[in-house]
């Protein structure tokens, strides 16, 4: 049988893929190494079962035992992975600025952790490290692999990723740009490049506020990069040059990866995609760059994809906040009539054709009569509720849209604000339809807002 005794098998291996749209404006290849396709969904994957091993070769591990980890959510699920099938119990200790589906996703795998304030000083007994360090002293039996100083971490990659890297480039690769927490995955996988190609280009992505590039240190937010210290994984000797990336550039460049490319990232991959670019667009149009993208945007839905907290925190720029609907309507991207509807007297199954015929997720329901009046939107179909409905009861498919339709959705005025609209789309109501008066002229939705307020911020 074709089988595996353990999903740390399945670490590495994972693949570069060409970034096509969003590298448009730059003439060299730049390929992304996907490491959420790791089983544990990051990089780290890589370094948990290292790390355990070489604690165990060395003695610091013990049947029974507990790893006691300061980590920002990942490297806690590399080790759990592994430490579910050694019988180790484990206690991961993370900074509050982490959001919660890391912490939730340490917790399913059976984990402790406890959460420590982030704008601390590293050494204040409060911060994760610190308190790892007590953790690590009050419990019979913990150790603490310590990415930071563990030598296993840089050495998982030299002898792992760099050389998958190596391979898959055929040796073609002119620079490598990562995000630098730890240090160990420039490290090892530089180390090793360099070896190979010693004029090969080493870029560390380093957040605003990070220690790395020599700017002020302060707090910021993208998760799991940057560092406030200098960790022993890290060698700096390997590292070319430093691309100060802001948070602002992270996000953003995390949302436009995943919508153009269709490869869902988190924050730290938004900082090492961003890097990129600014450096392919030095570089010759035969050059190939490779970017490290450390996990997925799965574990930032909350935060990154959220527009609500984007905008909170200044990510979503106010710039095209007042301007009017007419102009979201004007320089939408989607290619689809200015209003894609169904009448009441057709079958649902008709109506699912339509919205798969135009891509779109939901639409009104008017009278066959009085299409072009607002009197005459009798409700909306939408894709998710047809969805619910149908899964319990397929015989709906063949019942007339009038019986199963969902109320209208929201209307506004072409005059209204892109503020306005904020205000009213909602999970509940995705999509609002744009009126002129008394006549509809177009659907927005979520989506055609954000790509309004990206190009705005843009230009």
């Amino acid at each position: 049988m074709d089988a595996v005794d353990s999903l740390v098998e399945l670490v590495g291996r994972t693949p570069l893929v060409r970034l096509h749209r969003f590298s448009l404006g730059v003439p060299p290849t730049i390929l992304a190494k996907v490491e959420y396709l790791n089983p544990g969904g990051s990089v780290k994957d890589r370094i948990g079962l290292a790390m355990i091993a070489a604690a165990e070769r060395d003695g610091h591990l013990q049947p029974g035992g507990t790893i006691v980890e300061p980590t920002s959510g990942n490297t806690g699920v590399g080790l759990v992975m592994a430490a579910v099938h050694r019988g180790y119990k484990c206690v991961f200790v993370m900074p509050d600025k982490m959001s919660q589906e890391k912490i939730d996703l340490l917790r399913a795998f059976g984990a402790e952790v406890v959460v420590c304030p982030t704008a601390v000083e590293p050494d204040d007994p409060r911060s994760y490290y610190r308190t790892a360090d007590r953790l690590s002293r009050e419990i019979p039996g913990a150790y603490q692999p310590n990415q930071y100083f563990n030598q296993a971490n840089p050495q998982a990659h030299y002898a792992t990723t760099g050389p998958e890297i190596w391979e898959q480039t055929a040796g073609r690769i002119d620079a490598f740009v990562a995000g630098v927490g730890t240090g160990g995955t420039i490290t090892g996988v530089g180390r090793y490049l360099k070896e190979r190609k010693p004029d090969v280009q080493i870029i560390g992505a380093d957040p605003e506020g990070s220690i790395y590039a020599g700017g002020q240190v302060h707090p910021y937010l993208t998760e799991g990069v940057g560092e406030d210290f200098w960790p022993d994984t890290f060698d700096p000797s390997i590292v070319d040059r430093y691309v100060v990336v802001s948070d602002r550039d992270s996000f953003l460049s995390a949302r436009r990866l995943t919508r153009e490319e269709g490869i869902l990232i988190g924050g730290s991959s938004g900082t090492a995609a961003w890097a990129a670019l600014q450096v392919a667009a030095d570089m010759p149009v035969d050059a190939v760059v490779v970017t490290l993208l450390p996990d997925t945007g799965r574990n930032y839905l909350s935060k990154v994809f959220n527009d609500d907290w984007m905008a909170a925190n200044g990510f979503l720029d106010r710039a095209g906040a007042g301007a009017k609907l007419a102009e979201v309507l004007k320089v939408r991207t989607r290619e689809v009539p200015p209003i894609v509807h169904v009448h009441p007297d057709e079958q649902v199954r008709a109506a699912i054709a339509t919205l798969h015929e135009f891509g779109v997720s939901q639409m009104p329901v008017v009278r066959r009569e009085q299409a072009d009046s607002r009197d005459a939107v009798l409700g909306s179909i939408r894709e998710r509720t047809l969805l619910d409905q149908a899964y319990r009861d397929p015989q709906v498919l063949d019942r007339a849209v009038g019986e199963v339709m969902d109320p209208p959705l929201p209307m506004v005025d072409v005059r209204d604000s892109v503020d306005h609209a904020m205000g009213v789309l909602t999970t509940e109501a995705p999509a609002v339809l744009v009126c002129e008066g008394p006549a509809p002229r177009g659907v927005l939705t979520r989506s055609d807002v954000l790509d309004f307020l990206m190009k705005a911020h843009q230009s």
